[in-house]
């Protein structure tokens, strides 16, 4: 019996039983259970038309309260969805630049091309995958959150653009009850410490506000020899309350530091199909990262042409204001109109080493100078030192090319409006019919230079030094740890800049019919979108004094720089149609099913350009748009102390991409299909939530790489889960949040194969007097080492490669006082 069947199997049993208990038994109507353990009554506001309940609507659908996120023990926001059932998030990127997937729709390249990121209700970015703009970097998790809300594939389709996979939203308090919180967390193992607030109250009978926001500073969980997290977030908004509607004011202020990891090097034995992972020496997989006390600022060239120097302590720096509203009115004869509007300016940088080539020390400086070059501290305590014996460098002999992905964001500012309007009528039957329409309006800004040079660096961690070169003469070939004024070991390609804006208008409409037990929906969508701007590439420019000491150094004989001079055009369209039904059967109030198939697709933005782009600035069709379809079965069961949901999927995905580090196009059609199983239990003092999600996923074609076809896409695990059992007893609550994968390929090539791990969160939490409450958090306890990505596909002769871990154990303490 297949993996899949035995699952479905399960499923079988675990539905079927109470159906049949339930169904021998009709129970009579009830507004709600007395414990609500998955929400079944929570009214639906995420990629749907609104207005009906989590067990009588045909999506799936996931909720995380506020008060769970802290069992999770997020280091970043991207932690907190790796407990979404269908969500994959490669959370081992900092707070933000996460790659997130959804239902084995790919991560071709990076971030969440086909889920958008909302904030009540409006997308943080229109496109998800920005590169160094994705839009969990300028998304943060604070006390300002009421719920996150999630639905994957489905509607998804209709009521957004550009995200046929699914949407996660940040749902936010608005002061309906009054009180608020404030918390100090620090980092017991490491340097942390943040501060967390927020109130909410009624101003008047008519008029509510609630605010919130937080400040840290630290290191991280990582040793970066300075504090590469530094910043905080403020949000408000108020509620002004009619007798038929409400209008509602949103403010949000974001400036925040966070270091970004990229992948570092990882020691890897045994073979391709049984690997085993550990540390290189002198550089813990779990503590350590390239960044480096010795290593915070680059000098060189801007996007502008000047001399700049570059903070790389920025990290990912987000700066975003924001302002929103929405109102809502009910008009005459079950009239409804509503509409969201959402400004934002965002801008900021992205800044961290990339191990471009990870090596041994004498082949790398060869490489740089010619045969018998010599090696010599560029800074840090050794500072001038010679190498005398590069083989035992660190106990390791191995160097790090690194390439400073350094790239400012101008403007990545965007505007956006959803306007509804919904007209809801009973018919004499005991059937309503809802009709909605809406049109949504979005502007979306790209403008980023990327401005990288190169570097050489020992492999160390805690605080590892830059190395310079010499070539056998004795001539310095490196200029103070710098090899280059651009990435010439990838050809030259990354000084660029993109200024673009993508232009979207999208009409859509959709119909429901409800009787007391069947719900039936369709909806359709039309696209269509504008992009206009430029983009320039990188030139040589040829003995440029970049340091102006009077000198021309090897890396300043020939500078990269980026040609704003020859700027190429962009102008492109692209139209298309969305369409999704699907319906409802609820045997109970405790019993439904549904199904649902949709079609959807996503516009291709930034990584379009570069290759794709024509002479004059258009792209073809199949390159501007991909298309997701997909179908859905689901389940949906409660008892007094059970809920259980589990959705069957199926998804084909047409996809178009660029990845950076790799510097190579992406076309393709993946098919996959799986089980989500989500699931909660509680008995008296014992509480257990959890999921598990089965994805079998392939790549069914390929236009430019034949040899993959058939293969499972990289990174993709058939099996991902998350559970959080906990025990409350009097004042005191234990529990853990245990976040599990099983083994997944590196590459397409499905050859190296990154093991499974389960990292287990545990957390204490003792309420001291009413109101006052201290915990302990442990993220990652047992220390283990998971990789969520690796750039090679198979093991090198070194036995190192350049992967991503999760990070190793982190503890921080809380006291947080409820008011």
């Amino acid at each position: 019996m297949s993996t899949l069947s035995k699952l479905l199997c399960g499923v079988c049993i675990a539905v079927i039983l109470p159906v049949a208990s339930v169904s021998a038994k009709a129970k009579d109507s009830k507004a709600k259970k007395d414990v609500d353990l998955l929400a079944m009554d929570e009214i639906v506001v995420t990629g749907t038309a609104g207005g009906t309940t989590k067990l009588h609507s045909s999506v799936t659908v996931s909720t995380i309260a506020a008060s769970q996120i802290a069992d999770f023990a997020p280091r970043s926001t991207a932690e907190i969805f790796r407990n979404i059932p269908g969500i994959r998030s490669e959370s081992s990127g900092g707070e933000g630049n996460a790659n997130i997937a959804v239902r084995g729709l790919p991560v071709a390249a990076g971030g969440a091309k086909f889920l958008q990121l909302q904030e009540d209700g409006m997308p943080v970015m229109e496109f998800g995958d920005i590169a160094f703009g994705n839009a969990d970097i300028f998304l943060r998790a604070d006390y300002s959150i009421a719920r996150i809300e999630s639905i994957r594939g489905g509607s998804a389709s209709t009521f957004a653009s550009n995200s046929p996979g699914g949407v996660i939203n940040f749902i936010s308090k608005t002061g309906e009850q009054t009180g608020g919180d404030i918390g100090i967390t620090t980092g017991v193992n490491f340097r942390s410490t943040r501060v967390d607030f927020d109130y909410g109250t009624s101003i008047n009978d008519t008029l509510r506000f609630h605010v919130a926001g937080f400040y840290r500073v630290g290191e991280g969980p990582r040793r970066a020899g300075y504090n590469g997290n530094s910043g905080g977030q403020f949000k408000a908004n108020i509620t002004k309350e009619f007798d038929n509607g409400y209008i509602r004011l949103y403010f949000k202020y974001l400036n925040d530091r966070a270091i970004g990891y990229l992948p570092m090097p990882v020691r890897v034995t045994g073979t391709n199909g049984n690997p085993v992972v550990g540390s290189v020496a002198s550089f813990d997989a779990g503590r350590d990262t390239p960044h480096s006390a010795y290593f915070q600022t680059a000098l060189g060239i801007d996007g502008n042409g000047n001399r700049h120097t570059t903070n790389i302590a920025d990290g990912m720096h987000p700066i975003s204001t924001a302002i929103g509203g929405e109102f809502s009115f009910d008009l005459a004869d079950g009239l409804n109109i509503k509409d969201r509007i959402r400004v934002a300016s965002n801008r900021g940088r992205f800044v961290s080493p990339f191990p471009a080539q990870v090596g041994g020390a004498q082949s790398i400086a060869n490489s740089i100078g010619g045969a018998g070059s010599t090696l010599s501290y560029a800074n840090g305590p050794s500072i001038g030192n010679a190498i005398t014996d590069p083989a035992a460098l660190n106990g390791n002999g191995l160097l790090m090319r690194i390439h400073l992905f350094n790239t400012k964001l101008n403007d990545l500012g965007n505007f956006t409006n959803d306007l509804r309007l919904k007209k809801s009528f009973d018919l004499n039957t005991g059937t309503s019919v809802n009709l909605m329409a809406g049109y949504y309006k979005s502007r979306q800004k790209i403008n980023m230079d990327w401005v990288w040079n190169t570097y050489l660096m020992e492999v160390k961690g805690n605080n590892a030094a830059l190395i310079n070169v010499k070539d056998a003469s004795g001539k310095m070939i490196t200029q103070n740890g710098m090899v280059a004024y651009g990435v010439p070991y990838w050809g030259n390609c990354c000084q660029r800049n993109y200024n673009t804006t993508y232009d979207i208008n999208a009409p859509y409409a959709s119909v429901s019919v409800e009787t007391d037990k069947l719900n039936v929906d369709a909806s359709i969508r039309y696209d269509s979108g504008h992009a206009f701007g430029t983009y320039a590439g990188t030139v040589q420019s040829p003995n440029l004094d970049v340091n102006r000491d009077g000198i021309i150094s090897p890396p300043e004989k020939s500078v990269s720089v980026i040609d704003n001079a020859n700027p190429s055009q962009v102008n492109y369209k692209w139209s298309y149609w969305s369409y999704s039904i699907g319906a409802n059967y609820a045997f109970s109030d405790d019993l439904a099913t549904f199904a649902r198939y949709s079609r959807g697709a996503r516009a291709n933005a930034d990584r379009l350009l570069f290759g794709k782009a024509r002479q004059d600035g258009t792209v073809s069709r199949q390159d501007a748009v991909d298309f997701v379809d997909q179908a859905e079965f689901g389940v949906k069961y409660r008892t007094d102390n059970l809920g259980i949901f589990a959705t069957f999927f199926y998804a084909k995905t047409e996809e178009q991409n660029y990845e950076a580090t790799t510097q190579k196009f992406f076309s393709r059609v993946f098919k996959s299909k799986g089980l989500e199983l989500e699931a909660v239990y509680q008995l008296n003092g014992f509480n257990f939530r959890g999921s598990v999600t089965y994805t079998d996923a392939k790549i069914n074609k390929d236009f430019l790489n034949p040899a993959v076809v058939g293969h499972t896409p990289r990174r993709q695990a058939t099996f991902i889960y998350a559970f959080t059992p906990s025990y409350i007893y009097g004042r005191f609550t234990v529990g853990a949040n245990v976040i599990g994968t099983s083994s997944a390929y590196t590459q397409d090539s499905n050859q190296l194969i990154m093991p499974g791990y389960a990292q287990v969160n545990p957390f204490l939490y003792v309420e001291i007097v009413d109101g006052l409450r201290a915990a302990l958090n442990v993220n990652n306890l047992f220390n283990v080492i998971g990789l969520t990505e690796a750039e090679e596909g198979a093991i090198p002769a070194n036995n190192v490669i350049r992967a991503r871990s999760i990070a190793g154990r982190s503890i921080t303490a809380s006291l947080k006082y409820s008011f």
